[in-house]
């Protein structure tokens, strides 16, 4: 665990930091009530604290609710949700916390809110009591100049819902006792959370990486490329994410997080985090999210989670009007995990699949290769024998794209060079009947350049299935400017037939999951670059705190480091933001050939296969 500057110890007069069996959470909101239920929970003694008498009674109101829910599904006992209830004490007396061994105050994110907070804690507590700042956008070390003993101001950063997520952020400024921390941190591990040590800087890790994501999510819709849906979609379904960012930042509130960004944008000066305008448009309206009722979407009332319909256009997507073609046969390009992928689903939605490669052989390996991976399903129980047999038949290896010549829709899924992918699509050109629908499925290169390399470029259109194909639900189907309301209405009604999920983006680079992904993978290898955390903690932050199914360097090590530094390139070019310049780390990992997994090292040692 790192931090970028090791604080001064205690000095000898300064008491050292008892066990910490009294806390006080001052700010009962939907996080400081959280926290007391941890607290609570573990055996704490709990002082709550906020400032009218409705507010605490909502709180011992929500604790007693969450207590009882948790009994319902077996996680207490009704004698251990007694004791958590009478461990807590709600009131509006702020002298109350006189004897508490820690206090962590939840109060708005704002200087002069938390400031103040402080200043009338240092009259009120022992000297030994540790003050814990819940802040996860304002600077710790500015919140303890405040305090006649910043040595024992840190911060202590939950995740919401406190009681589920199990990360929790120690921050620490130059000022913080190393006693204090290892305090806190002790009693983070004994509440069952996990705790990640991180110096004092603006969203810290997991916030840091988080928030620069949700941004430019939120740009992405304002820039209508895509629907709300669709971008939402996109994400769960290709990154395997719990919600998607705009749900996120509804849920999160899109008035904090765009105080988040403001302070991120201000210490880092990265246009990445200068928040979306449509962020400070929601919120000057009111429309902060869930506990408004609205935000990007629309819920049922206030502090609902349930979606309902609303007036706003929906964007790109949706059912088309105009009738797609007729698609019987499908013709696959390529030998490689994606055509193989790709195959074996058309396969088994039932459709006559030309599996081409270059030579008879590797169309025959590749083959060979979907014959495994149906075997694998049938001893998994997800087929039976017969439906595997027949999907194997109703593929036809060719060594040559001359059997392309009757398939009604060609899919190539070739390396990731454009003029390897132009001149298959002008070899595609002259092959394929008149009317056959011609996609790619690259992730970063202009689907419109594939286009002009053919006479039809209104029959050419993207769709960029994700590794590995048969698994994965999503399609991102990307129409340039040049593709007809035909071939696009096509593709959509042949996604439903194979079972994904399409989600409509307009032909620029990254579409819609690389270009919100790799610049989070990027800024991740900034933070390790900068020393500001170690790559362990990084990634457990992400996954704890983020919900993430991998943290950013095990992704980086499974997608390959070549394969990420070219995506970037690409972002890079396209937008010219200096933001996604790909972090020079990445590329001296590449030029010294530690790619990840596929070579046994990239930002860890990997067993080599």
């Amino acid at each position: 665990m790192a931090a970028p500057l090791s604080p001064p110890s205690l000095s000898p007069s300064a008491p050292s930091p008892g066990p910490l069996r009294t806390v006080a959470v001052i700010g009962l909101g939907t996080m400081g009530t959280g926290i007391a239920e941890v607290l609570t929970r573990a055996g704490r003694e709990v002082i709550g604290v906020d400032l009218t008498e409705p507010a605490a009674a909502r709180a011992v109101s929500a604790l007693e609710a969450a207590t009882a829910h948790a009994v319902r599904r077996g996680r207490l006992t009704e004698a251990e949700r007694a004791g958590a209830l009478a461990r807590f004490r709600a009131t509006t007396d702020l002298r109350a916390v006189a004897d508490a061994d820690l206090v962590i105050e939840v109060v708005p994110e704002s200087y002069a809110a938390k400031q103040r907070v402080i200043r009338e804690l240092d009259a009120i507590v022992r000297p030994d009591t540790i003050l814990a700042t819940g802040t996860n956008a304002l600077s710790v070390t500015r919140l303890a100049a405040e305090s006649a003993r910043p040595e024992r101001v840190l911060g202590l950063h939950f995740f919401n819902p406190a009681p589920a997520m199990r990360l929790v952020e120690v921050v620490s400024s130059v000022l913080t006792s190393p006693e204090a921390v290892a305090a806190v941190t002790d009693l983070a591990v004994e509440l069952g959370k996990e705790p990640v040590a991180v110096g004092d800087r603006p969203g810290f890790v997991a916030d840091g990486l988080l928030f620069g994501y949700l941004n430019q999510a939120a740009a992405m819709y304002e820039a209508k490329y895509a629907s709300r849906e669709d971008i939402d979609a996109a994400m769960r379904l290709g990154c395997g994410l719990p919600m998607g960012p705009l749900a996120l930042l509804d849920m999160i509130g899109i008035d904090t997080a765009r105080t988040v960004l403001d302070a991120m944008y201000a210490a880092s000066h990265d246009r990445l985090h200068a928040p979306a305008p449509i962020l400070g448009h929601l919120a000057a309206a009111g429309l902060t999210g869930r506990k408004a009722g609205r935000g990007f979407y629309t819920y049922e009332e206030p502090d609902s989670a349930a979606v309902v319909p609303d007036a706003l256009t929906p964007g790109r997507g949706g059912a088309s009007a105009v009738p797609g073609r007729e698609v019987r046969s499908v013709g696959v390009a390529g030998s490689g995990t994606m055509a193989s992928g790709i195959a074996e689903v058309f396969a088994k939605a039932g459709y006559q699949v030309v599996l081409a490669a270059r030579g008879q052989e590797k169309a025959d390996i590749a083959k060979a290769r979907i014959g495994k991976s149906l075997a694998r399903s049938v001893d998994r129980g997800r087929m039976s024998a017969g439906a595997a047999a027949g999907a194997l038949d109703r593929i036809t290896p060719a060594g040559t794209y001359d059997a392309f010549a009757g398939v009604d829709l060609a899919i190539e899924a070739v390396a990731e060079d454009l003029e390897v992918k132009r001149r298959l699509f002008a070899a595609l050109d002259e092959v394929c009947k008149p009317g056959a629908v011609l996609a790619t499925t690259t992730s970063s290169l202009p689907v419109v350049a594939c286009a002009r390399a053919t006479s039809r470029p209104e029959d050419v259109v993207g769709m960029h299935f994700f590794n590995p194909a048969p698994a994965m639900k999503l399609v991102e189907v990307v129409r340039t400017v040049l593709t007809s309301d035909e071939v696009h209405a096509t593709v959509r009604e042949v996604c439903a037939t194979i079972r994904k999920h399409p989600v409509d983006c307009g032909d620029r680079a990254g579409f819609i999951v690389n270009a919100l992904l790799f610049p989070y993978l990027n800024n991740a290898v900034k933070m390790v670059q900068e020393h500001y955390a170690t790559l362990d903690d990084i990634d457990a932050a992400m996954r704890l705190g983020g919900g993430y199914p991998m943290g950013p360097f095990e992704l980086l090590d499974v997608v390959g480091l070549d394969v990420s530094l070219a995506i970037e390139k690409v972002l890079h070019r396209e937008f010219r933001d200096p933001g996604l310049a790909p972090a020079p780390l990445l590329e001296h990992l590449v030029a010294a050939g530690c790619l990840g997994r596929k070579t046994g090292r990239g930002f860890r040692e990997h067993a080599r296969r």
